[in-house]
Order: C-alpha cells, then structure tokens, then sequence
C-alpha cells in the first residue's frame, strides 16, 4: 500500500467511486519514493472531471511540487502548477499566478486536487504535534482523528480511523487511513471513494458520514438555537405585506410556541413575562422559499442564516432526505421546511443516480405510486426517462393528486412535455435547447450545457420560441429557470470574481473564495467568450417573455440555496420584476403554490413563526436581503452572526439587543 516514506521499486493502487452502489469512476496512484501519479476520473449523470496528478513531497511530508492536467465537471481546463524552491511557494492556478515566501512549513492546498489530496495534507499534518498548519493560499488546514471504522473486504475484515479534514471550507471533509497510515478512503452522505476490494462498504459509510455531520451540526444547533421558554416580541420592525408588496409602520410581532399570535403597533403594551429582540426599524419578511433544492446537512443550517425557511427538494436520496427531515423536525439540526420532489429517472449508461430509477413503462408507474403512497408532493422526470412513457407517467401522478416536473428527456422537446402534461419546466436550459439541437444530439451529457453556446444566434422574435410561451400559457405550465447556476455557468471566467457572489465573497474561507474565481465551462477563446455571454442575454430576454406572457416562474437555484438564494432572486430585476414582486414570489407566492398558504408566506396572527429581520429596506434595495440579523424558523430564534462564526464566515451585522432573556 501507498505509506510515506517507503522504498523500493513504484507500487500502484486503486480506489473506486461510487455513488448509490454504482461504480461511476477509479482513483490510481503510481508512487515511487515520495513522486506521486494519480489519474482520476468518474462520470456520474453524463458528466465528471478527468484529472492527472504530479506530487512531489519532502520529508515532512509538505509537496515540493505538484502539478494537475485535465478538466472539471463542466469541462474547464485544468493546467494546475505549484513549486516550493529555497523557501519560495510559486503556482498558477485558475484564478492566476502567485508568489509567497511563508517562512514557516506551510501546506499548499490543491485547487483542483483529487481525493487522494486528502492523504498528502494527512500526512503531513500527522507528522505535526497539533495536527495543524497554515495553509497556501491562506487558512489553515486542521485535521481531527475521530474513530475507528471496521470494514469488511475481499481478504477479511479490517480496521480503519476516520478523520476530518477542516480549515480552508465551510464543511470537514471525512477521509479513512488505514493501520499504516495509507489512504483508504473518502466518504460523504452521497459519495464514496473507497480502495478495491472493499465496495460493499458504501451504504455504512454514507451513514457514517451522514451521522458524522449530524453530530457537527447538532453540536452547532445547541450553541445557536435560542428558545427562549416564553412569548418572543420583535419590536419596532416594518413588516413587508406581500399582499400589497409594502412596508406597514412601526410593529411589534409577538410569537407564542411556533405561532405568530399578533402584529401590533410598536410599543403596545401586552401583559406577561417576553423576551423582546429589538428591530430598530429594520425589516421584517416571511421566510424565504428555495423552489430547487437537493438539500444536505452542510447546507441546511446555512439556508437558515440567510432566511430560507422553506425547501422545495427537486431529487434526492430518499432515504437520506428521510432522515435529514427527520432530524431538522426533532430539533437535532437546523433546517428548512422542505416539500418532496420523487425523482424518476430512466436507466441509462448516463442516468442519475438519485431517487428511483426504472427499466421499462410499468417501472415508471409503480414509482409513481410508490411516492404518491408515501406523501410526496409531485414527481420530477429526469434526463434519461424515455419520452413515450411520459403521458402515462403524468397521467398516473393526476390520479393520485402528484404533480409532475422535470427536464426534457433526451432527444424529445419541450413543446412535447408541455403537451404531454407537464406542470412546470425544470431549468431554462431544458426549455432553449430544443432550438438549437439536431434530433439525435444527447443531451444526457454535457451537451445540455455546453450547446447554450449556440443560443447566440437565436431570434427571439421567431415563431418557435413564441410557440412554446404560447403553449405554457394554454396549459398553465411553470418554469423554474435556475437563473443563479446559468449565470454561473455562462459568465463565470478564471481569475474574476463571479457577479453573483461579489456582494459576500470576502467573508467566506479562502477555499470558498478561491472557487469563485473559477470558470465552470471550457471558455477559452474569445468566440466561446463572447458565445456564452450572447447565450445569457438570450436566456434572460426569453425570462422576460414569459413574464410578460403570464408564465408562472417559481425561483430556485440548484446551488444549494442560502446565498445563492439571494442571487437567484437578484437576477429576476434584470427580467423586470419589481423588488416587492421579487420578495412576494419567494414567499407568499411559494407557499400557495405548494398548498401551504394558509401557515406560510406572510406575516400574520396564527401563522406559523418563519420570518428575518434585516436592518435595511429591501423595496428600496433588494441587497438589503443579505445581511440578516434575526431569523425564527418554526419559533426557534437564530442570529446568523452566531451560525457564522461556528463555521468560519466572517458575520455580516451585529447581534440585536434581546431584553428578558435570563
């Protein structure tokens, strides 16, 4: 096995990717004395990095070198360098060059490294008394040794330790060495790197993770949940109406249990015994809705601190959704309310590996029913289903009172879902590209994003794009455009700081920070350039057709939301929303979309206690939705400055003053 400081003739090894008990990809390591190769690579719904590796390490373990050649999920190029020579750290990464003479061991931290990167920051921080060091570009990278781990192979039965990895990102990562200290693993929730010989370890270990980073965020929660014992006034707030998408004046808001139970002038006086959070006439909104998530634990809690009480989950594990809800409604982790998507997706050599995955047409109804029998609020359609199953599909989710929502499956077009019974599209993309793709173009690769290219020609004033309004408008489809991830996917370049997180940047670890000066797609010459950017301008001005058409568009970002919530939202003035019809879609309209209206999306006696308070003016200023100093979700009272500092964000205001507390 791969042990520092070993010699002798170069031994390789091999680890596995996997992802719902399928192979999707291998890590390979070559070693020969401290020089390291690696090839990594895994495909997993049409798409994946590819990526080889040159490490040179020194005795105390810190690389010397080390170089990465390939590509990214999306397809930019990676052409990573970094050298340490006479005390002088050198690299060039996507985001540019860089020189530093740190005067002290430092660990250089890979931007774009494989999983096996895990073991060459282990092993050097297991060679330093308190397992930690400063970091290039910045941070410091802290390892913390957990537990032991037995796990089951094709030659026996062996014992693992467990750590996590901490420091330069908002979430530990957790990694297995063996007895001798080698790499033996990398685990997640949803994803496992594991050596040979071992796969059928998969299921425990996502369950490892998933309770690892149950404890981590539980730990968080009881330091930064307040539940007071007693009815909580928020004094001298302006509540938003997204009625009348308007400010009232000066109230008070008193909450009892997880019930607003009333909204009074400021200053009314009420008998009994309150803690009161002063507003300082800030701004007080219902608790915004996410309408696309895939939620984990690492970014419940977040979604919390920037007012996003409510998830509309689009695809996911459902066992691991299961259990993640079950912790959030018991109190042993913050999160958002979240509403169930069923995902369904056809078998394919590219297909998802989420929810249910089916064979043949009567596969496909009985996952139908399999969500309806347990609650599920619609069915979401995946690239790889079969476009002449999709009628009976939407037919068998009407009767049993599902909704369906999806992508368009490969080689079929929009226009066909809309007609086939579709309620909402799912991504703008999935819409735009039946006009520009060729019958048999796949777009269960990465075509599906990388042809938006070719929108830059795309008459928007044609009969078939006004088609397709048409058709939404006559069958009442929605869409959920995802607007934050193609501005991220079409305008992000290397070396620039992304628009859509500008506003916040600075206050994220470095590793989050160093992200977002990273392209996602291959950009590299000026045509594709300029390309991707007519793309955007096509996608936006076919946003604002479908506004003024009467399209209902529900936001959401497939990013995790949180931050990128705000963006999302953000991006709909660029389509002509106003502010207030901004704020009233996140949340009042988003609650009586999903049937929850009447506990939901306002701010009102006998509603359930889901609101922010912002010390701006929204309506005057959308930004002001970013710096938040007090969320309730379901009555619990959380101050986003508190969250921030447990998980290495640097806060955005200061703490209210609270009176009654003791």
């Amino acid at each position: 096995m791969l042990v520092s400081g070993a010699a002798g003739a170069a031994e390789t090894d091999r680890w596995n990717v996997l992802v719902s008990g399928v192979v999707i990809g291998q890590v390979t390591v070559e070693r020969d004395g401290n020089q390291y190769e690696v090839d990594y690579e895994y495909r997993n719904n049409g798409r994946g990095p590819t990526k080889e590796e040159s490490i040179t390490i020194d005795e105390a373990g810190l690389p010397t070198t080390w170089h990465i050649d390939g590509h990214t999920t999306f397809g930019n190029q990676v052409a990573e360098r970094f050298a340490l020579e006479d005390g002088v750290a050198r690299w060039t990464d996507s985001t540019g060059s860089t020189e530093q003479a740190p005067g002290e061991p430092t660990l250089y931290v890979a931007q774009e490294g494989s999983p096996f990167a895990l073991w060459i920051y282990a092993n050097a921080l297991l060679k330093d008394l308190d397992m930690s060091l400063p970091a290039l570009p910045g941070g410091e990278l802290r390892l913390t040794e957990l537990q032991p781990v037995s796990v089951a192979g094709d030659s026996g039965e062996t014992q693992v330790m467990a750590y996590a990895l901490s420091g330069t990102e908002l979430d530990p990562a957790y990694f297995l060495l063996d007895d001798e200290q080698a790499f033996f693993g990398y685990f997640s929730p949803r994803f496992v790197v594991i050596r040979e010989g071992f796969e059928g370890n998969e299921t425990a270990l996502n369950e490892l993770a998933a309770n690892l980073a149950a404890q981590h965020y539980a730990d968080i929660q009881a330091r930064v949940k307040h539940d007071y014992g007693k009815p909580v006034r928020v004094a001298n707030v302006h509540v938003f109406d997204p009625r009348e998408m308007q400010l009232s004046g000066l109230k008070d808001v008193v909450v009892k249990g997880n019930r607003v139970v009333a909204v009074v002038d400021a200053g009314t006086v009420t008998a009994g015994d309150e803690v009161v959070i002063e507003g300082s006439g800030g701004t007080l909104l219902p608790g915004l809705w996410d309408m696309h998530g895939h939620v984990g634990q690492d970014d419940a809690l977040l979604n919390i601190a920037a007012g996003v009480t409510s998830i509309r989950d689009m695809g996911n594990r459902n066992d691991v959704l299961d259990e993640l809800i079950e912790k959030i409604s018991s109190g042993v982790v913050a999160g958002p309310r979240i509403v169930r998507s069923g995902m369904i997706e056809g078998r394919s050599e590219f297909n998802n590996n989420n929810g249910m995955l089916v064979g043949n047409q009567q596969e496909a109804l009985d996952a139908v029913d399999w969500y309806a029998d347990r609650g599920f609020w619609q069915i979401k359609i995946y690239n790889s289903m079969r476009g002449e199953w999709v009628p009976a599909m939407v037919e068998r989710a009407h009767e049993r009172g599902l909704r369906v929502a999806g992508h368009v499956p490969a080689f079929d077009r929009a226009n066909a879902m809309i007609e086939a019974g579709y309620d909402e599209l799912t991504h703008i993309n999935q819409v735009m590209l039946g006009y520009v793709l060729e019958s048999d173009e796949d777009t269960r690769t990465l075509l599906r994003l990388t042809a938006l290219k070719r929108l830059q020609d795309l008459d928007l004033d044609a009969g078939e794009v006004q088609h397709t309004i048409d058709l939404m408008v006559e069958h009442d489809v929605a869409v959920d455009p995802t607007m934050a991830i193609h501005e991220a996917l079409l305008l992000g370049r290397n070396g620039e700081t992304r628009a859509g997180v500008r506003d916040y940047i600075d206050h994220m670890p470095v590793g989050v920070q160093r992200q977002a000066r990273v392209a996602w797609a291959d950009i590299s010459t000026p045509e594709d350039d300029a390309a991707y950017r007519a793309a955007y301008d096509r996608i936006l001005g076919t946003i604002r057709m479908m506004r003024e058409a009467g399209v209902f568009i529900v936001f959401g970002t497939d990013m995790g939301g949180a931050f990128n919530q705000h963006r999302e939202m953000e991006i709909y003035q660029q389509a002509g929303f106003s502010a207030g019809e901004i704020l009233r879609r996140a949340t009042l309209d988003m609650a009586e979309y999903t049937g929850q209206g009447d506990d939901l999306g306002a701010i009102e006696a006998g509603k359930l206690a889901d609101f922010f308070l912002v010390p701006g003016n929204p309506l005057d200023d959308l930004k002001a939705i970013k710096t938040i100093s007090m969320v309730m979700a379901d009555g619990t009272v959380y101050y986003p400055t508190e969250i921030y500092q447990a998980v290495g964000i640097l806060p955005f205001t200061d703490l209210p003053a609270v009176m009654g507390a003791e």
